[in-house]
């Protein structure tokens, strides 16, 4: 089960984001006998960025601080506020509830995003969060039959449009699908993911478009993440120096197929050929860096934060979940993967400057979810720890109906820690009634 801490840091001080470059116009009001100050004519940001970073602990900005530059990290932390106190009050915290939450501001309950993938009890099948086969796939021949529709509320960016009467442009970009269209919101412009496997390309959906812009077509055509791939992932300062982390071959990480230890250097070049070419820049720091390259190129092809209203856009780094699951929380090489994002950010943040205007946006950053230790590594620490036995819950559940209802087939699911009941079998079996039997259940469990 993942950690439920997150934290938000925003580049700007709520000053700043509703001072910024302002031309104010004050007039004093006296009522009451007291003086009231009114404040006219407040402009806006230009544009709006909303970074989320998929499996972010909130202890990596201070474990890994010595190695972070002046420009990504810190400047957010030092220029904005950052709580570091701050709490999902929900199960799972998964990337899409994650993402959903942060964005509409309220829980798994109302906005209707329970999970990534879970069991529909009225279509009796699982299904994925931004699935939708109402809609075809833009820029590619798989990939995305999406829409937000699942989602039940709306976002930050669907209430920003609504403000301004549909006008400003909403774009939600990220490696995973559900990163960008969840956050986007119902009322977005466009949201564009990567395809990965043998595509290799952003695409989008028809719920937003019936063809790629030629700025996205470009940025494709450039190949910059066959480049990418052809390079070799080694850590950026030298490993003796990652001293916050365990040894780079240990027994807690897992292995890139045609790769016979989790260890630097990484010819990606060659095990792109065995783990499924594309998807592989996913799983790598330079999934960070590919994501920064077309956010730069969104900003610039879209003219976001140029018009005289404000833009949304919204940027999930989801490379830093694929790197925690494949390496685990301690890996020298979630360390290096920081540690270049960290550079990432200190070049997006210029770009910014340079683009927009050092005023003229504001900026925050907070996380989906976080992760625990591998349970293997903190049992080797006599620390307790394991993972849920989903069979074993399964099968004495069904044991328990089968002891105290004769019938092993009440409930017609388990999954996203939730039972969902028969309730078909449980009317044929006249249950209902049977209220003494549920009080017996529950007395002796």
């Amino acid at each position: 089960m993942k950690n439920i801490f997150v934290i938000l840091i925003f580049s700007l001080t709520l000053s700043q984001c509703i001072g910024i470059k302002a031309k104010k116009t004050s007039t004093t009001v006296n009522q009451s006998s007291k003086n009231i100050e009114v404040v006219a004519d407040i402009k806006n940001p230009n544009l709006i960025i909303g970074i989320v970073v998929d499996q972010m602990r909130y202890d990596y900005l201070i474990k890994f601080q010595k190695h972070y530059g002046n420009g990504g990290f810190k400047r957010l932390m030092k220029g904005g506020y950052n709580l570091d106190n701050v709490h999902y009050n929900y199960i799972p915290t998964y990337t899409a509830v994650g993402h959903a939450s942060i964005y509409t501001g309220t829980t798994p309950v109302n906005h209707g995003i329970i999970s990534n993938n879970w069991y529909d009890k009225y279509e009796k099948k699982s299904i994925y969060c931004v699935d939708d086969d109402r809609y075809k796939t833009i820029g590619a021949l798989q990939g995305g039959s999406k829409s937000p529709y699942r989602m039940l509320t709306t976002t930050i960016t669907d209430q920003l449009k609504l403000s301004q009467n549909l006008n400003g442009k909403t774009i939600g970009i990220s490696i995973k699908d559900r990163s960008a269209i969840l956050p986007a919101g119902h009322t977005a412009n466009s949201a564009y993911w990567f395809e990965g496997g043998d595509i290799g390309k952003f695409i989008s959906s028809s719920f937003y478009m019936n063809e790629l812009p030629k700025w996205v077509q470009d940025f494709n055509n450039q190949g910059k993440a066959n480049i990418y791939l052809n390079m070799t992932w080694n850590t950026y300062y030298p490993i003796e120096s990652y001293i916050e982390t365990l040894p780079d071959n240990n027994n807690y990480e897992g292995l890139f197929n045609g790769k016979n230890t989790p260890t630097f250097p990484y010819n990606l070049a060659e095990l792109r050929k065995v783990n499924n070419n594309f998807d592989l820049l996913k799983a790598v720091a330079f999934g960070n860096s590919f994501t920064t390259d077309f956010a730069e190129a969104t900003i610039i092809g879209e003219n976001l934060g140029k018009s005289e209203f404000t833009d949304f856009l919204a940027v999930s780094y989801s490379s830093p979940d694929y790197v925690g699951h494949q390496f685990g929380i301690d890996a020298k090489e979630i360390q290096d993967t920081y540690i270049r994002l960290d550079k990432d950010l200190e070049r997006f943040l210029i770009f910014l400057d340079k683009q927009i205007g050092e005023n003229n946006y504001l900026i925050f950053l907070t996380a989906d979810h976080a992760a625990v230790q591998v349970p293997a590594y903190s049992n080797s620490l006599k620390i307790p720890s394991g993972y849920f036995n989903n069979l074993g819950f399964k099968k004495f559940v069904n044991q328990i109906t089968l002891d105290y209802f004769k019938s092993d087939q009440l409930v017609e699911n388990i999954s996203n820690y939730q039972v969902f009941l028969n309730k078909s079998k449980i009317k044929e079996l006249n249950l209902l009634t049977r209220r003494h039997y549920i009080y017996n259940y529950q007395a002796a469990y």
